[in-house]
């Protein structure tokens, strides 16, 4: 057979469980010696020349599950034993029995599975795991999308829980890593060569005494021929940079009114110091904000960039003529009113989508809050927010979830590149934004919020790509929305939109987070900090309690805590008291001599012992004292007010020269710090920037977000770290 021809004439079936093995053999997988019979006579005469004891299965295309049918009988050991199995299997499948499977009965305490299965949105999806009838329950899978990579195959390997089972285990060998590679290998190359294949399921494969691996069951399960839904034009990278840097700006329903969109869009545009010209249209005409409202597009008397649109939806398709003979390619659309809103939206929307191609406009949304650019103080969005300008770019599918991002973003010293609320994507994608972010020398980090994906396997493959210069950091929303619906096999049945997202995520070296706020510390951390080069970390802290904490933290998200070696201890004992913790982490003991807290802090960043330093309570002493000066004065009225002048100096001193001595030692020694604030005020930012500093100051307020940022900086490092 050759096995890139189709397996299936028509309609939707499966192929019987030798014809499913025949395939795999074909792919380099190994499976059970077996014999296909008629009938219980030529069973006995298969089993005299196989040697007992062996395996009688009932053999037909529809016969699925047939364990749970009775239609699997084990430990046959001899004539008699076959019979009885055949009568049985004859009265449990009925018609649907085409033959008999007859098979060696195969020994290993271990069995394993793998499969694959389609998922709607990203494709094929190749699992592996444990297996036996209990895989369901243990659920001790790992997935991947096909085609796999030798990285991708190890590493699914590597994350089941199971690990014991594929070593040395109750005397069976280990499991033969070599050819459970290229077994992994060959559902993919099926998966990939066969898009008639809806699902793969090898369940068990069998390991042998030996650590030889054998596929004891197979399912292949087939899929009708269907219409490929329309692909969407993928958006050159240059035009997603031609929308976040227009010369001028035209805003379609403007509005005098406070409070209306075609309002707040405008003032926000004009008090954030937008630097092009900004231009309002109104069919009735006047003034709003000193500014002159033209009738139409097409009576201004300039070129114009970009249309901001905000007028009802039923108004909008006449404006992709007027933006045609103005020769005007880009709209922020930001009414609703279309996909979001039912079939008929739906029907609205693709029929503006194709007005639009034809005029050669490209429209960002519809439903969108806007577009920012703080590079060029375009700040275009429903919330009044005026971020800093950075490398960091932001893309969110909900426009609330992105300005609320924003603005903690504005507060907390985090340097945005640019913002969009991408709506309904209708013509630009975030496959679209990404290969736009993949080109822009300015972008540094990309940050997405997320809830579905117009074509998900492009997303797939752009954010491989993109993530390998830029790390991308992502948060989805519904992840806890019920699976596919129950399939034909195990593989099938073990699908479901997290975990094949969470799947695609590790992959694609994408940074995976779960809380809106790690969005931006995530952001903090990749824009301000070397990538730690290893899991060891080296904290100090000025409370035994938050180092105890901190200890539990890195353990559960794969961080070190080293020993330190005997030269550290005795250069500290020189510093610290007897009672010191002689550990890691290194408790300061409540001692706040900045000489000494300087010393240690070197100490640590050039120990080779380490790859990251994490302080706690260093920074945040400052506030700590102004508000116990605070309580001191509105306590005693003989306490002079100044009292504590000079100790709020040298706090404040110590706390500027601590944070530029970690900058220093950053640059020279290309590790990372990461510092938790005892205490914190509304000034209090995450990132600290120095002019003449390669990097910058990241401090968090609470231990968590600390090393979760670390932890999950490890893994970025570690995804391009890996050789394919």
């Amino acid at each position: 057979m050759n096995t890139k021809s189709s397996l299936m004439v028509s309609g939707p079936t499966a192929l019987d469980e030798h014809a499913a093995k025949n395939i795999l053999q074909q792919y380099g997988i190994p499976v059970v010696s077996e014999t296909v019979v008629r009938d219980a006579a030529a069973a006995v005469a298969a089993a005299a020349e196989l040697g007992y004891p062996v395996v009688l299965k009932g053999l037909g295309a529809a016969l699925q599950h047939k364990t749970e049918r009775g239609l699997v009988h084990l430990n046959l050991f001899d004539a008699e034993a076959l019979r009885r199995a055949a009568a049985k299997i004859a009265e449990g499948a009925g018609a649907d029995l085409e033959g008999l499977l007859v098979q060696p009965q195969i020994t290993g305490q271990r069995e394993l599975m793998t499969g694959m299965f389609r998922d709607p949105q990203f494709g094929p999806v190749v699992l592996f795991g444990l297996g036996g009838t209990l895989t369901e329950a243990l659920a001790d899978v790992a997935m991947r999308l096909a085609p796999l990579s030798r990285w991708d195959a190890t590493q699914m390997i590597a994350e089941i829980r199971a690990q014991k089972l594929l070593s040395p285990f109750r005397g069976e060998a280990a499991v033969d890593r070599k050819t459970l590679l290229k077994v992994l290998d060959g559902v993919s190359r099926m998966a990939v060569e066969h898009p008639e294949i809806a699902e793969i399921d090898i369940n068990p494969l069998r390991v042998t005494p030996d650590g030889r691996l054998v596929a004891v069951d197979a399912l292949i399960a087939l899929r009708p021929p269907t219409e490929s839904a329309p692909s969407l034009t993928p958006v050159p990278a240059k035009e997603i940079g031609a929308i976040f840097h227009p010369r001028s700006i035209a805003f379609v329903g403007a509005s005098a009114q406070p409070g209306k969109w075609g309002n707040m869009l405008v003032v926000n545009t004009i008090s954030g110091g937008y630097e092009g010209r900004i231009l309002l249209v109104n069919p009735k005409g006047g003034t709003i904000a000193g500014r002159p409202v033209y009738r139409s597009l097409l009576d201004i008397p300039d070129p114009v960039d970009l249309v901001v649109v905000t007028v009802p939806a039923r108004h909008v398709q006449p404006l992709v003529d007027e933006c045609r003979q103005k020769g005007i390619r880009y709209m922020v659309l930001i009414t609703s009113g279309f996909s979001e809103a039912g079939d008929e939206g739906k029907a609205l929307e693709a029929e503006l989508v194709k007005a639009a191609r034809e005029a050669g406009l490209l429209i960002l949304g519809p439903n969108t809050m806007g577009i920012a650019n703080p590079h060029i103080r375009l700040f275009s969005t429903g919330t009044t927010v005026q971020s800093l300008a950075g490398s960091t770019a932001m893309v969110a599918q909900s426009g609330n979830m992105g300005t609320q991002l924003l603005a903690f973003a504005e507060h907390q010293g985090i340097g945005m590149r640019g913002f969009s609320g991408s709506g309904n994507e209708a013509m630009i994608t975030m496959a679209d934004y990404l290969e736009g972010f993949e080109v822009d020398d300015t972008t540094r980090t990309v940050l997405i919020y997320v809830e579905g994906f117009k074509d998900g396997r492009r997303f797939f493959e752009s954010a491989r790509r993109v993530s390998r210069r830029k790390p991308i950091v992502l948060l989805k929303g519904g992840q806890t929305a019920a699976g596919q619906k129950a399939a034909a096999s195990h593989s099938g049945a073990m699908a479901s939109d997290n975990r094949v997202f969470e799947a695609l995520c590790r992959q694609a070296g994408i940074v995976n987070v779960h809380r809106p706020m790690d969005l931006l510390d995530l952001a903090a951390a990749f824009d301000a900090l070397p990538l730690p080069r290893g899991p060891r970390v080296a904290i100090m802290t000025f409370g035994g309690g938050w180092g105890v904490v901190t200890a539990d933290l890195c353990q559960r998200l794969g961080l070190v805590l080293p020993e330190l070696d005997a030269d550290i201890l005795a250069e500290i004992d020189t510093m610290l008291p007897p009672y010191w913790s002689r550990a890691n982490p290194v408790d300061l003991v409540g001692d706040f001599n900045p000489d000494m807290t300087f010393r240690v802090q070197e100490l640590l960043m050039r120990w080779s012992g380490c790859d990251a330093v994490l302080h706690m309570g260093i920074m945040g002493r400052r506030i700590l004292i102004e508000r116990l000066s605070a309580s001191v004065l509105a306590a005693d009225p003989s306490v002079a007010p100044g009292t504590f002048d000079e100790i709020k100096t040298l706090a404040e001193q110590f706390e500027d020269a601590f944070a530029r001595r970690c900058l220093e030692l950053m640059d020279e020694l290309n590790k990372p710090i990461l510092g938790v604030n005892l205490r914190t005020d509304h000034n209090t930012k995450t990132i600290l920037h120095l002019p003449g500093h390669r990097y910058k100051g990241v401090t968090y307020q609470t231990p968590e977000r600390a090393v979760l940022a670390l932890s999950k900086m490890l893994d970025y490092e570690t995804f391009l770290a890996q050789k394919e």
